[in-house]
């Protein structure tokens, strides 16, 4: 009977448990011959030991072309952290038949509920009355919506429009917004077969009473949205920051709501954990999130299934179906942030 398949799993910021639910476990278990290093990331003499006769790879570990040349059984990598990070040769990996994945899209549903929710929030100043209620400085009916407005059928502009971008859409289907998209790595045919209208980043900007950025951070478009960006929103407009804090000018972003011209929403800074200390906890008009919107169970089982189906699928001589494969030309160009904790 020949030997079964060695899967080197090192997973880490990531853990097997916590990416996995018990039936998942049982189906990856028996994929064939787990080596597991989740105390501390695998060593390098481990790795480079192991590389020979493993098959499947799940997590970070660098993987450049030296490491490549050691695994000549090497059938797919799994990145479950979620993003791709330039620490694999992707050209090499893609030469050689590896399929490079990620669950990319298991975060989706998640942050776009949490995106509906904060956006429904900014235009109707839900927790900014709690908190005026809390300190005794509520106001009562119209007087205390001055400066609120509904959310249903009000103008929304989405930046970027991947997983995250169309989960959004079809949770707005209900409130009947009109809906304008600015994604320059798409055709025009794309966005419009979801029900919106592909437009320039100005256009987005200057005619939506709500805007969503779901942008990833390339190599080309950190900090693209700065304070002539933001001045071209309308007065009061809603911005929503929930995919990386690099693709905005940062301080411009903190600028523009603190003089009052916007208001905004962001789940991301570009330091993590924020300092206790740093002035954004101040800041009226501005609705904070510890980079918790896609921190949900649901969110991360969803990489453990998506990852041990496609890792099925792989070993039986299919193609995987769930998770994204690397492009090394797209790859090459993303600049997200690494996760340091799950």
């Amino acid at each position: 009977m020949p030997d079964r398949p060695l899967i080197l799993i090192d997973p880490l910021p990531r853990t097997i448990d916590v990416i996995c639910e018990p039936d998942v476990r049982r189906r990856l278990d028996a994929l064939g011959r787990l080596v597991i290093s989740e105390a501390k990331p695998m060593s390098e003499a481990e790795v480079d030991r192991l590389l020979p006769e493993t098959e499947i790879l799940i997590g970070q570990t660098d993987m450049p072309k030296a490491r490549l040349d050691r695994a000549p059984k090497l059938k797919a990598i799994f990145n479950v952290e979620t993003n791709f990070l330039p620490n694999i040769d992707y050209r090499e990996a893609q030469a050689r038949g590896i399929w490079v994945l990620s669950p990319t899209s298991s975060f989706a549903a998640a942050v776009a509920e949490s995106s509906l929710a904060m956006a429904i929030d900014l235009a109707r100043g839900i927790t900014a009355a709690d908190r005026d209620f809390r300190a005794g400085t509520e106001k009562y009916g119209l007087a205390a919506n001055e400066a609120s407005f509904m959310f249903a059928g009000a103008s929304v502009g989405i930046i970027g429009f991947g997983d995250l971008g169309r989960h959004l859409r079809a949770l707005l289907v209900p409130f009947r917004n009109p809906v304008k998209v600015y994604d320059p790595w798409l055709p025009a045919d794309v966005i419009r077969n979801a029900d919106a209208e592909p437009a320039g980043l100005d256009e987005v900007l200057a005619t939506s009473r709500v805007v969503f950025c779901f942008a990833s951070v390339t190599t080309e478009n950190q900090g693209f949205i700065g304070s002539q960006e933001f001045a071209r929103m309308q007065k009061g407009a809603c911005f929503l920051l929930m995919s990386r804090a690099a693709v905005v000018d940062f301080p411009a972003f903190l600028d523009a709501v603190r003089s009052g011209h916007i208001r905004a929403a962001t789940d991301v800074f570009p330091v993590e954990p924020v300092a206790a200390d740093d002035p954004v906890r101040k800041i009226e008009g501005l609705l904070l999130s510890a980079h918790r919107t896609g921190g949900m169970k649901e969110a991360l089982h969803q990489i453990g299934r998506m990852t041990v189906a496609d890792a099925e699928l792989i070993l039986k001589g299919l193609p995987p179906v769930m998770c994204r494969r690397a492009d090394p030309a797209i790859a090459a160009r993303l600049r997200s942030m690494p996760v340091a904790r799950t």
